[in-house]
């Protein structure tokens, strides 16, 4: 898969590109990663990219043609490619959507800063605008490296195991059941006795369970309107009766 981003500072994406997951990715050959510079569209001497909003008002707001310009000469390069507008306004980047990304033949994310960009970009070259949550960043850089985190390892063979994506939290619309290592005892904590039992039947089980149970805990929402099977239903009546004993 293929990662156009589009920014004002390239030097940005330098280190978390070039570690982990990402850089497995690229060794791999599964995803291609490219930075282009918006300033190596302007024409004039300064390479402006940014003016004074019209209306007044504080900030500044990225310049229409030199963004339209590189927009254009990657997507005309790339014509597969989907062009996403990091941005508050835009959905919010969640697991399922990151698979539906993963799906494409490629991403030209298009970093804004300042006070955003010139709106007329959204009609002329935007077809997608992604939110990574309810807060202000200083730029789209942080949100197109998560976004490219997110899509790179659901791609399959990027990850040493595709079952690591499918347990991941969220892969299934929970959060992920609790997880231990070496050594079984530490300063008088132990790893649970069935996750050293050998029965992977009552080990699934449990781990269901405790993956209802931090959901539940921790974000029901994610269990609101959410149709669950017998075998959920169930471990969650265990909870409950769980629950009863104890605060009983």
């Amino acid at each position: 898969m293929r990662f156009d981003i589009l920014t004002l500072f390239p030097g940005m994406f330098a280190g978390p590109f070039d570690e982990s997951i990402i850089r497995r990715g690229v060794d791999k050959q599964l995803i291609d990663i490219t930075i282009h510079n918006i300033r190596d569209w302007a024409t004039d001497r300064h390479q402006t990219t940014d003016d004074a909003p019209y209306g007044g008002g504080a900030g500044m707001v990225m310049k229409v043609e030199p963004l339209a310009a590189c927009i254009e000469s990657v997507k005309a390069s790339y014509p597969a490619s989907t062009v996403v507008m990091t941005s508050p306004q835009g959905r919010r980047l969640t697991h399922q959507v990151a698979s539906e990304l993963a799906k494409r033949d490629g991403l030209i994310i298009v970093c804004g800063r300042y006070e955003g960009i010139d709106e007329r970009l959204r009609t002329l070259c935007i077809e997608d605008d992604l939110s990574i949550g309810d807060f202000v960043l200083s730029g789209g850089e942080i949100a197109a490296m998560t976004v490219v985190d997110a899509v790179t390892r659901l791609i399959p063979g990027v990850l040493g195991s595709d079952e690591s994506a499918e347990n991941d939290s969220f892969g299934d619309g929970l959060l992920e059941y609790p997880q231990y290592t070496r050594p079984v005892e530490f300063r008088g904590l132990t790893v649970p006795d069935i996750l050293l039992s050998g029965n992977h039947e009552l080990i699934r089980k449990w781990r269901r369970r405790e993956s209802l149970r931090k959901t539940r805990l921790l974000r029901p929402d994610l269990l609101a309107g959410r149709t669950l099977t017998s075998e959920d239903l169930k471990l969650l009546a265990e909870l409950d009766r769980e629950d009863a004993v104890t605060k009983g």
